[in-house]
């Protein structure tokens, strides 16, 4: 069974939210550009977490039959980048996020913000606000 760029963005959000990531979005760029469908972006509070995180992001999505093409950042930790083609998830470090402002450059996209205080939308125990 082939999954959409959509729902591993998803899980991808869920996976980050479970290692507990901090403002958790996806964007979509699927409008706006060829780079990819969606990017997942998260943050969070130190170098181990992001990494924490990361590693989480691909285990979960590797017992899917999900691989990645590409990943980047996981020896230092701030700002790591997972590359699943038509999704790209970008993890970082709480300042590093601020720094790049990386929602900025593309706010033209639509957003799915994700949050752990309702259950039942976006995945369990979450919820999934459409912007």
């Amino acid at each position: 069974m082939s999954l959409k760029s959509r729902d591993v963005a998803l899980m991808a959000a869920d996976a980050a939210l479970a290692k507990k990531a901090l403002d958790v979005i996806i964007l979509e760029l699927g409008e706006l550009t060829v780079i990819a469908d969606y990017f997942v972006i998260c943050s969070g509070e130190s170098t181990t977490q992001v990494k924490t995180i990361a590693e989480f992001i691909e285990h979960e999505l590797n017992r899917k039959g999900i691989t990645p093409i590409g990943r980047e950042g996981l020896k230092f930790s701030h700002w790591v980048l997972l590359d699943y083609g038509d999704v790209i998830i970008h993890i970082f470090e709480k300042e590093t996020r601020a720094y790049y402002g990386l929602e900025k450059l593309w706010m033209d996209a639509n957003t799915i913000e994700f949050h752990e205080d309702t259950p039942g939308v976006g995945g369990k125990d979450k919820r999934a606000v459409h912007s």
